[in-house]
């Protein structure tokens, strides 16, 4: 269990082996897997027949989430939760999953650390970037032997509504904009729990934020309008016609980048046809998360065969950054044209640096009947389910033409 190999428990669970085995300590298998933060195995074992025991303790008299709660991973603990794991249960000190959350929080994440580890004030804490179960960024501390995650307050916020806790917006953003790195999961969970409140004072209030000077605010603001664009569920859109009336020229005069950010995958998303005047402009930003955005908000256009938008995309093919390529490979296969021109584009980026522009590229003339790419396809060889492109690899699958294991 403490390989890291998922496939390798699925075939020993299949065979018959017990979920809720232990070590040579008492430790079970799911606790050694949330120490590890291996959420494919811990996913593995939640699926078992008989299921594992979410709610098994270690010898220190920990579960598995009160340990993923310490370890802070907030993917790992919304798993759990989601997944029926108590989170009444207690820890030695009597805290529930709630309590250690708002412990770390308050404390904070390093000073908590060095006082379990026992280091000397001297001793460096080493920090690594790490990717969450879901292949977000989240940062990892170690010292003295112990190494947790950088996630505990996005933890808090994620429990709190369980209990019926909801702080206040200013509250939430201000945990938030402790941390300048808005990839970090703080700031996610901030944002999905605003949006999950639904409430017309959160979108009063994220709007107020665009003329904030500090620029961490005005991406709350933007980001959290955002997602209740996205995530709105009414017939009628309520809130689609007014943000793009709001961020069209918010975009206009924004200069930090990561508000446009958020900015540009809101108008992208949008279904405002008046979104997609900015998105040709937007393809030249000097930030590659908004180039990015932008091809993605380009695909309607292209698609009817739109000038403008195709000469942005064409551009954009050749753009310095390989996953602006990539974005781009992928929107001219939406080209409705008679020229070969985006075809043409596609081609050459059949020689990319980048593998995954390549291979983009050939999937896109492979289904539109091109055979430019078809050698790149046969070069991957068997595209499983641990292949990167394997979910794109299905356009291939099942296409009319077959793509033959060697050239006729």
């Amino acid at each position: 269990m403490r390989s890291k190999d998922a496939k390798a428990v699925a075939a020993l669970l299949a065979a018959g082996a017990d979920p809720d085995t232990v070590d040579e300590q008492g430790t079970p298998a799911l606790c050694l897997a949330v120490d590890a933060f291996d959420l494919p195995v811990i996913e593995e074992l939640m699926l078992s027949t008989p299921p594992v025991r979410l709610n098994c303790t270690a010898p220190d008299g920990r579960t598995p989430l009160l340990r993923a709660v310490d370890g802070g991973d907030p993917v790992i603990a919304s798993v759990l939760v989601s997944g029926g794991a108590d989170p009444e249960l207690t820890d030695a000190q009597g805290r529930n999953a709630l309590e250690l959350a708002r412990h770390w929080h308050l404390t904070g994440t390093e000073a908590e650390l060095r006082r379990r580890s026992g280091a000397s004030s001297s001793e460096p804490v080493v920090r690594r970037a790490a990717l969450d179960g879901w292949g977000s960024v989240c940062r990892e501390l170690s010292l003295g032997g112990l190494t947790v995650r950088n996630g505990h307050t996005a933890i808090l916020t994620e429990l709190e509504p369980r209990y019926g806790i909801a702080p206040a917006f200013a509250e939430l953003m201000g945990r938030a904009l402790a941390e300048p790195d808005v990839g970090q999961p703080v700031w996610t969970a901030t944002t999905l729990t605003l949006q999950g409140r639904r409430a017309p004072a959160v979108l009063a209030e994220a709007t107020a934020l665009r003329d904030r000077p500090n620029p961490l605010e005005r991406y709350c603001g933007a980001e959290v309008i955002r997602l209740l664009n996205l995530f709105d569920e009414s017939d009628d859109d309520p809130y689609d016609a007014p943000l793009v009336d709001l961020f069209l020229p918010w975009a206009a005069r924004e200069e930090d980048p990561r508000v446009m950010r958020a900015l540009a995958a809101g108008l992208a998303e949008a279904m405002d046809r008046r979104a997609e005047q900015l998105m040709p402009a937007l393809t030249r930003h000097p930030d590659r998360e908004v180039r990015r955005w932008a091809l993605s908000g380009l695909h309607r256009l292209v698609a009817q065969g739109d000038p403008e938008a195709l000469a942005a995309v064409m551009a954009c093919a050749r753009d310095t950054d390989a996953q602006v390529r990539e974005s781009a490979c992928r929107a001219l296969g939406r080209a409705a044209t008679d020229s070969p021109a985006p075809w043409d584009a596609l081609a050459a980026r059949l020689h990319d640096e980048a593998e995954a522009v390549r291979v983009t590229a050939a999937i896109e003339l492979f289904v539109h009947d091109d055979p430019r790419g078809d050698e790149v396809l046969r070069a991957l060889g068997p595209v499983d389910e641990d292949s990167p492109y394997h979910t794109a690899f299905y356009a291939v699958r099942y296409h009319h033409r077959p793509l033959h294991p060697t050239s006729p």
